[in-house]
């Protein structure tokens, strides 16, 4: 039985209530125009070379919207193979494992990424 603050609030037995669903949303609706952003970079960047690619990319303004497509679609996707993972891995030993492959994987991916747009952007 929930008691009404806990209706408004929104919290389940995980007690994360909505939050993650916000997460996932705003992850989403960020995403958008990040991809159209990344897509448009691509498109443009095609037929470059790799000295004028990087210049391209070394841009500020490029730089950061390329880390915070990497970042907003690494925990878009964090979220969403979590959501995946909760419903239907059934084994609570490899639940967990799952979970925590998940973050591992999503962290290293993110990591990755990252350093690499600081690479280009730094001249490397």
């Amino acid at each position: 039985m929930r008691t009404p603050l806990s209706r408004v609030r929104g919290l389940g037995s995980a007690h994360e209530g909505t939050g993650h669903f916000w997460k996932q949303r705003l992850t989403a609706v960020a995403n958008v125009p990040l991809v159209l952003g990344f897509v448009w970079f691509v498109i443009c960047a095609l037929g470059s070379t790799r000295a004028e690619f990087a210049a391209s990319a070394g841009n500020p303004f490029v730089a950061a919207l390329l880390i915070l497509f990497i970042v907003s679609g690494v925990v878009h996707m964090k979220l969403g193979m979590q959501v995946i993972i909760e419903d239907y891995v059934h084994g609570e030993g490899a639940k967990l494992a799952a979970l925590m492959g998940n973050i591992f994987f999503c962290a290293a991916a993110g990591l990755v990424g990252v350093l690499a747009v600081l690479k280009l952007a730094f001249g490397g």
